[in-house]
């Protein structure tokens, strides 16, 4: 009976993984179900937006005015009293006890704790934070607390967007997106402005651009747009239409009140956590440090009610110059000292809002001594406090122009928020929101870059020179060449006479064969054709190259001519490395290639 020929499998050149078709993104087909998702995410923000709004109404009537209502109100409208102090301790024994026993995830201002999720806990969020972060807020702020309502529906409406996201299989990077498009859609409800919702994710909690991830949040950000009018006021917030007719030179002195401003934040945030090492250092459980935090408040309160609660109407009366100058000197200082103590102490409450009315209040006396409206300096200080401590400054920018509706003061605005970016940057290693996440041992970095892996191609670093071994090579003959004592690969492509890979052949395989006397006779050719051998393409790129190392368990990898399968290189993971290196050379190598440039000594070439 004749014996039959051993059939062969086609070589499985891929490796198992999926090459990418060159284009400029990456997004595909999956981020119209983002899309839809998104869709409810920002309902849900918006709603919570409302919730939270409606809850810190509650909770001020409640404990300054004894009346079960949710009319607006505040707590500078409350006698001075011994009351006026109990208040906010009260308030914080409350959220020390929620902290301790709820969940410690609600203490500080929720942006860290929503970038923290993000990086390192896979965009997941429990349903315990998601109720208990707002509630907790409401009573920090209602008590008296001088914060906003921005930091806690960020970590509510991301909680919100996580917790949908868990019910479906997603990744980790969607989870991401529907995490920040809640929190996007949040904080548009909230003050009304979508554009700068959607730059502050991208500046601030996305850590990436790209279209998977910004058109989800950015529609999230305009369903939440949608809903305002039904939930609150339509409009601008601070509606104000300054018509600035500054000189030439006058963005020059938008750039001195963005310098003065960076300054100023940098002594904030620095001040912020000199008061939170002393916190730590007190032989308490931090339980209980709210409270004393809440102490600092209502003794502020006894100097300036005004300086209690979110404090919008100070924010209304600063762009409009409505008040005297020792009333905004008093304001800025008391404000300034009762939030640097209570934000420290641990209890919840965001940042955005008293950065706003210590910028701005700031601001405003620096414009008594420079030309045309006070509140319009004002603005400034404001949009350049936030751009500057936030360091968003495309954020803060945009912020302004839509709290106020005043589209000719975007170049100021730009000006002074790029402004007080570059002092801060310069002054301070870390913001006021990633020094908290770096004292839990997570350092992140926020400058983004293309990665050199996805612009480079497997032609730019491959070794065209390949040491090759010929198909009709026998085992035996291969054991051989592997066992001496001269310098040899751990790996050897095999090609056929016309220069086409059949396979790859290592030292492995080489002591293997010698198992098996039966084996000397046959080609490398009939024993490396049954492998899978996973191949490059000259335009795949340098990242596709090391996905393709990592799902193979493989340190080199072949390059080939798609059409024809001949061998043209080969690359190694000191290659990748040899790129790293390249990208760092183009980063800090500094050299004219104009002018006189130094030369070695003559003849050296």
């Amino acid at each position: 009976m004749p014996q039959t020929k051993p059939h062969h499998r086609p070589h499985d050149f891929t490796g198992g993984l999926a090459r990418r078709e060159a284009g400029d993104f990456t997004t595909d087909r999956r981020v119209l179900a983002l899309i839809g998702m998104a869709l409810v995410v920002g309902t849900g923000g918006a709603l919570a937006a409302k919730l939270l709004v409606i809850l810190i109404a509650l909770v001020t009537n409640l404990a300054w005015f004894g009346q079960l209502s949710l009319a607006a109100t505040s707590p500078a409208d409350a006698p001075r009293s011994l009351w006026m102090v109990a208040t906010p301790v009260i308030g914080g024994l409350v959220i020390g006890l929620m902290a301790r026993f709820g969940s410690e995830k609600i203490r500080g201002h929720g942006i860290p704790e929503a970038i923290e999720a993000i990086l390192i806990g896979g965009s997941r969020m429990s349903p315990k934070v998601a109720i208990l972060k707002p509630l907790s807020s409401a009573i920090s702020i209602g008590t008296g607390g001088p914060f906003g309502a921005e930091g806690p529906i960020i970590m509510t409406g991301g909680a919100i967007g996580s917790l949908f996201a868990q019910c479906f299989h997603m990744s980790a990077a969607e989870r991401k997106t529907l995490l920040v498009a809640g929190a996007t859609a949040g904080m548009t409800a909230i003050f009304g402005s979508p554009i700068a919702a959607v730059t502050l994710a991208v500046e601030l909690l996305l850590f990436e651009w790209k279209p998977r991830s910004f058109i989800p949040v950015a529609l999230a950000a305009c369903v939440s747009a949608c809903w305002r009018p039904f939930l609150f006021e339509a409009g601008a917030l601070f509606p104000r239409q300054f018509h600035m007719d500054l000189p030439w030179w006058g963005i020059g002195l938008c750039a001195v009140v963005g310098i003065i401003a960076g300054l100023q934040s940098g002594l904030l945030t620095t001040l912020l956590y000199r008061i939170e090492d002393a916190f730590e250092a007190l032989p308490i459980h931090w339980m209980w440090c709210p409270a004393i935090g809440g102490l600092a408040v209502g003794l502020g309160g006894l100097i300036e009610p005004r300086a209690l609660g979110v404090g919008y109407d100070i924010i209304d009366d600063l762009l409009n110059s409505r008040m005297l100058p020792q009333a905004v000197l008093t304001i800025l200082l008391v404000k300034a000292a009762i939030w640097l103590v209570s934000l420290s102490s641990g209890t919840s409450g965001g940042v955005l809002a008293p950065l706003l009315i210590l910028g701005g209040a700031l601001g405003w006396l620096v414009g008594l001594l420079l030309p045309g409206d006070p509140g319009f300096w004002a603005l400034l200080g404001m949009a350049a406090m936030m751009g500057g401590t936030m360091r968003a400054p495309l954020t803060g920018t945009f912020f302004a122009v839509e709290l106020t509706g005043d589209v000719s003061s975007l170049l100021p605005l730009l000006a002074a928020t790029i402004s007080a970016y570059a002092v801060t940057v310069l002054l301070l290693r870390r913001s006021i929101l990633t020094e908290k996440i770096a004292r839990r041992g997570q350092h992140i970095t926020r400058e983004y870059g293309i990665d050199p892996f996805e612009y480079s191609r497997a032609r730019d670093i491959m070794i065209d020179e390949v040491d090759t071994l010929p198909a009709g090579m026998r085992v035996g003959e291969a054991s051989a060449f592997f066992a001496t004592t001269e310098k040899t690969h751990r790996i050897y492509p095999v090609v056929d006479e016309s220069g086409r890979l059949k396979g790859v052949v290592s030292r492995g395989d080489a002591l293997r064969w010698q198992q098996d006397p039966a084996l000397a006779d046959q080609s490398l050719d009939e024993r490396v054709s049954d492998t899978s051998v996973p191949v490059a393409h000259p335009e795949d790129t340098i990242g596709y190259v090391a996905d393709l190392m990592l799902a193979t368990d493989v340190g080199r990898i072949p390059v080939v001519d798609p059409e024809t399968g001949r061998l043209l290189g080969l690359v190694a993971r000191k290659d990748l490395l040899r790129l790293r290196h390249t990208a760092n050379t183009l980063e800090n190598e500094r050299k004219p290639y104009l002018g006189p440039r130094k030369t070695g000594p003559r003849g050296a070439g």
